[in-house]
C-alpha cells in the first residue's frame, strides 16, 4: 500500500484530505508536530507528500528543501497563495506540482495519481540507476550527487537538472530557453536573474570538487560544460 504524508496546519483541511485519500486505498500519515517535519518524513518514508506553504516555525519551502536532501519522492504543494511567484518558488524549492485552495478533492487525487505514475508506475524511470559521466565527472541524478576525483557533493534538484542538461548537451551549448523550460515549465514567469543565480550555485558545486571554470557562459546563447578540467585545483 502506497503511503501519503500530509503537512497541513489547518486540521479541517488535513482531516478532509486524509479521509478522502484513504477511500482510494492509500495509507495516510497526518503531521501534527510542525517543528519536526523532516523527522516524521524519515521515519514514515512516504511515497508522496502534500505540503502547505504557510506553516508554523518554518514554511513549506524550507521543509521541501529538507526533503529533497533525503529523497526525490513527489511533493505537491497545496496553498491558498495564488500568485505566480508563489508557484515558481514552490517548483524552485523542489516541488513537483502546485494546487491552490480551495480545491476539488478529485483534482487532488488526479494529481496524486499522476505523480505516482511518474515516480513509480508506468512512466517511471527504469529501476537501474542512471549515471552520466564525462572525463571522470559523474552525475547521479536520482541521488542528486556529483563526484570527481574521489570527492562527492550533494546537489539540489535544480542544480542536478542544470548539470544533467549541460552533460547531455556536451560539447554543445545548453541554451538558456532550453534550461528554463527544463527547470520551470511555466518559465515565462521566471525572472531572468533566477537562472543566473542557479548557475552560480552550480559553479560553486564544481569548485567544491576542485574544478574551476567548469561552466562557460556563451553570450547570447547559454552555457557550455568544459570537461578538460584544465582549471582543476592542484593537489
Amino acid at each position: 500500500m502506497q503511503k501519503m504524508m500530509i503537512v497541513e496546519d489547518d486540521p479541517k483541511i488535513a482531516e478532509h484530505l486524509q479521509s478522502y485519500i484513504e477511500k482510494y486505498g492509500y495509507h495516510v500519515f497526518k503531521v501534527t508536530d510542525f517543528d519536526h517535519v523532516i523527522d516524521h518524513f524519515n521515519e514514515y518514508a512516504p511515497d508522496l507528500v502534500l505540503l502547505d506553504i504557510n506553516l508554523p516555525s518554518y514554511d513549506g519551502y524550507y521543509w521541501c528543501r529538507q526533503i529533497r536532501k533525503a529523497s526525490i519522492c513527489p511533493v505537491i504543494f497545496i496553498s491558498a497563495r495564488t500568485g505566480e511567484m508563489d508557484q515558481v518558488m514552490a517548483l524552485e524549492n523542489g516541488g513537483d506540482d502546485f494546487i491552490t485552495k480551495p480545491f476539488h478533492p478529485e483534482i487532488v487525487m488526479a494529481k496524486i495519481r499522476s505523480q505516482l505514475r511518474r515516480a513509480y508506475g508506468e512512466y517511471a524511470v527504469q529501476a537501474q540507476e542512471r549515471v552520466l559521466e564525462k572525463e571522470g565527472l559523474k552525475l547521479f541524478p536520482e541521488r542528486m550527487e556529483l563526484s570527481f576525483n574521489k570527492k562527492l557533493v550533494s546537489l539540489s534538484k535544480k542544480e542536478t537538472d542544470i548539470i544533467e542538461s549541460l552533460m547531455e548537451r556536451y560539447p554543445r551549448v545548453a541554451g538558456r530557453e532550453d534550461l528554463l523550460e527544463k527547470l520551470w515549465d511555466d518559465h515565462v514567469y521566471v525572472d531572468e536573474n533566477t537562472l543566473n543565480v542557479n548557475i552560480t550555485r552550480v559553479r560553486k558545486k564544481f569548485q567544491e570538487l576542485g574544478i574551476k571554470d567548469a561552466v562557460e557562459t556563451v553570450r547570447g546563447a547559454g552555457y557550455r560544460l568544459i570537461v578538460s578540467w584544465t582549471g582543476a585545483e592542484e593537489r
